[in-house]
Order: structure tokens, then sequence, then C-alpha cells
């Protein structure tokens, strides 16, 4: 650490000196801008990115005020004093020393005044660079509540956190991380439900992630996570601000990183999976009712097809009659054996979904034709498939959809267990669901176990695992995730309660 400081450039004392720094630094670029101008007979430097500012914005806030300035002294500081400590040329203003911050911020969309005859720059905020407006969240649909999803700037995501949590407990602490990019993120937090464990923790992971460039918040995940290794995540993904709001309620930190509506939840359960703001708009008794739904359909696409290829292969007899005849008449008629076919099958329904989900939206319509006559009719009166093979594939990945989060999970397990079941029938997917509930209850979040509160199990805590009580039940105790059952970490100081 040592090293890396001494090899920081502080800005000079004069200002063609910063100037070349700049220039020699940005030879080749076409975005770089500097305007030099005389403030009171000093020199002054306005160095700034085009496309990066708003240019309306800065000549009458910054560049008029500056223009009609007229100190007694033609004394630097007490110009670099007045624009400080006298004016308000912008909200958002601050004084560096190194290059390097120069580069970080008029690349950030702020205008840098360079002073001759002081060694330090000013920087002022004057975004004005366009981006994509609020609008409705793609992954996380729902019926009722706020319709509001992040969006690519960092700083407009806080404002609508901020403005659903109007207390001064909720903390907000910038950094970058990426040595080439500088990316921008933001800890959220509240700090009388935060555990000071957990932050610094994850402060410490964060300092160590050693990528030149971050261009979405997942590229930080696998620094997050804990051993040992699972195709589980440990760490939540949301786009809505009202649920980020209602997990860092609980004691959790946020990890809000510029450029990508995707904000980081850690510490994180594998019951929140299946969980949506929805359970908390309807009625409990009917958002019980989804909560099980979701629980089955997540089972149901991950060991239909094993069971499916297990039984036909290894235990026909468990199969009705009726249902038995029917699966060996259809059979009869395909080339492949049932397990090579559940393998073809699913293979090409994902290729068909990759292919839809990747292609322009005018094409996509043709993929989805095609894809009704590969996994459809055509595909079995032309002998490839057998019926009751498309009725478990339509059933698995309609399932596979109720909780999208872990589409990725389940896509993995699915193979996983057509191969387990293809090959030791139903004994090998009773231990395949062993070894995966093992490595599930094996994972833990910053001190967290994932599998909280089933186990290990908390009967209370259960009101918003299992069922989904009323708020009247679940307003009794305060909830904070360090508290849950098997947690490492340390419980929170009695001044912060």
């Amino acid at each position: 650490m040592a090293s890396a400081k001494e090899k920081k450039a502080y800005l000079q004392q004069t200002l063609q000196g910063n100037l070349g720094m700049v220039r020699d630094k940005l030879a080749g670029t076409s975005d770089l801008l500097i305007r030099e101008i005389t403030v009171s007979d000093i020199p002054v430097g306005l160095v700034m990115c085009e496309g990066m500012i708003n240019v309306q914005t800065m000549a009458e806030i910054l560049i008029e005020p500056l223009c009609a300035l007229k100190l007694p002294d033609k004394d630097p500081h007490k110009l670099l004093d007045w624009i400080e400590n006298r004016w308000a040329l912008a909200a958002d203003q601050a004084v560096i020393y190194t290059l390097d911050d120069v580069f970080r911020f008029m690349m950030s969309g702020f205008v840098v005044l360079l002073i001759d005859g002081v060694p330090c720059g000013v920087v002022m905020g004057m975004q004005g660079f366009n981006f994509r407006g609020i609008s409705e969240p793609t992954t996380e649909v729902n019926v009722r509540g706020s319709h509001e999803g992040f969006v690519e700037p960092l700083r407009i995501n806080l404002t609508m956190v901020r403005r659903r949590i109007k207390s001064p407990s909720l903390k907000f602490e910038l950094g970058t991380v990426g040595s080439r990019s500088k990316t921008d993120y933001c800890l959220c937090y509240l700090k009388d439900k935060v555990s000071d464990q957990v932050l610094e923790e994850l402060k410490h992971r964060l300092s160590q992630v050693n990528l030149d460039i971050i261009l979405d918040s997942t590229y930080l995940i696998p620094f997050l996570e804990n051993k040992p290794a699972s195709i589980f995540s440990q760490i939540g993904l949301t786009e809505r601000p009202d649920v980020l709001c209602a997990k860092i309620a609980e004691g959790r930190i946020a990890v809000v990183v510029d450029s990508t509506p995707f904000a980081l939840i850690l510490p994180y359960l594998f019951s929140e999976n299946f969980q949506c703001l929805d359970d908390y708009t309807h009625r409990p008794y009917y958002a019980t009712f989804i909560r099980w739904l979701k629980y089955l359909s997540f089972f149901f696409s991950i060991l239909l097809p094993g069971f499916y290829v297990a039984i036909s292969k290894f235990h026909p007899s468990l199969f009705p009659h009726a249902l038995l005849y029917n699966i060996a008449a259809s059979e009869e008629t395909t080339p492949f054996p049932i397990f090579a076919e559940a393998l073809l099958i699913f293979f090409l329904y994902e290729v068909m979904r990759e292919a839809g989900l990747r292609l322009p939206k005018a094409i996509g319509h043709a993929v989805s034709i095609v894809g009704a006559l590969v996994i459809g009719d055509a595909a079995v009166s032309a002998g490839i498939i057998g019926s009751p093979m498309v009725m478990v594939v339509a059933l698995t990945a309609i399932s596979a959809f109720v909780v999208p989060s872990l589409y990725e999970s389940v896509t993995v397990l699915r193979f996983a267990f057509i191969f387990i079941g293809g090959f030791w029938g139903l004994l090998g997917i009773m231990l395949g669901i062993a070894v995966v509930g093992m490595n599930l209850c094996a994972q833990k979040s910053f001190g967290v176990p994932i599998t909280a509160p089933i186990t290990p199990f908390n009967l209370y805590q259960i009101r918003d695992v299992l069922i989904r009580a009323n708020f009247k039940r679940l307003a009794k105790t305060p909830f904070t995730i360090q508290n849950m059952p098997g947690s490492d970490v340390r419980t929170q100081n009695k001044e912060k309660r």
C-alpha cells in the first residue's frame, strides 16, 4: 500500500504544468475539453469531458459568476477561499490534490477548476449525461405497490431509497472499486439496525476486489460470497427500491453500484427467493398459498424430469396401469431411449429459450413458432419424442419461471437429476437430494445460515417463511437478520438499541 501511494501524481503549483499532465495522460482522446479563462487577472483552467456535463448549467452557475468576480488582490489563494467558502458555485463540490482524482471526477460529470499558483483543484458536480428514465422493474413484476425500479445512475437510485426512509439513521457510504473503471458504489444501511461486524467484513471484502473493470454489480458477488462453493447464491439481487428498503430495515446492507439497476443485498436467506412484494400487499391467507405454490413449483421443476426418467427406466410398476400403457405405447414409436430423449428435449428447450431471449423482438416471435413445432405436436407426430415427455417438458418449464431468481440453479439441477435418475434410479435421486440439502445447509451469508430459520429451526420466525403472518403479528418483535438462529454474528451494542 505504501508503494501505491508513492506512485500517485499530485497536482503542481502552476496551471500549465497541471494542464500539461492532463493532456499527456489523455493524449489522443477526443472528448477532453479544456477551457482557459482569467478570473481577476488570475489564470484559471476548466477541465471536463464532452457529453458528461450540462453546458447551460455550467455557463449560468460557474462561468458567469467567475467572469464577473473582481478581487482586490491578485492572490490565487484568496480566489480558492472565495470559491470554497464565500460562494456556492455547485451543491456537490470538493477540493482534490491528485491527478487520479481529476480523472475520476471529470469522467463522472464534474467540472474540475484548476487555479494557477495553487497545488489543488476544485471539482463541481454539473452532470448532464443522458440516462434511462425511471420505469417499471422488468424482473420483479408486482400487481400492487410501487412500480418504480432502479436505473443506472447511482445518485438517482439513492434518491429513491432516501425518499422512502426519511430517517437520520439511514446511512450512505460511497466508495470506488475497479482499478481502471473506478466504479462508484454505495453501502446503504440503517445505523441502529446493522451489525458492525457484518459492515466491517463487507468493507474488507470490497477492498480485496482486484478487478480492473466493474460493469455490473454481479461482478462483486464472487468476492462477497463465503466458501464452500454452491450453485445457490449467498447474495441477493433486487431492482426495486421498496424491496431494498424493506431488507435494510431488517439489519441488512445493500450495495448499490453505479451503471447497473441491480443492487446487492446481504446477508441473504434462501427462503427470500420465494418472497415478493405482493406477499405483503395481499391478504395473509392468499400470500401463504402463493408462497407454498412457489416452494412446490421449485421442487417440481427440479425433480419431475429426473423422477420421470428414473421411474420409467427402473421402476415402471409405480405408474398406474393406464398411464404405463400410454407411456409404453408412446416410447415404442420413438428412436431414442427415454433417458436420451429427456436430455435431448431439455437441451433443445434451453437453446430455443436462449435464442428467443437474445434475438430482437421482431424475430423472437419466429423462434416461438419454431419452438412450438419442435417441442409440440409436430415432433410427436414425427416420432422423435413421446407425448408424455412433451407434457413433462411443458410442466417443468412453466414451474421454473415461478421462482425466476433461482432459474440458473434450477436448470443445472434439472440436468443433474436427469443424469442421476437415468443411471441410479430413485435411490440415486434420494441421495442427490440429500447432497444438495447438505450443501445448502452448509452455506452462510456473512455468518448467517442461509437456510435459517428452517434449519436451525425457530418456530417464531417461521411466521414469515412457510406462512405469511399479518402485520400486527410481524410487528410484535423487531426482526434483525443477525439474530437468526445459528448466526455467528454478535448482537448489537446496547447503546445502538
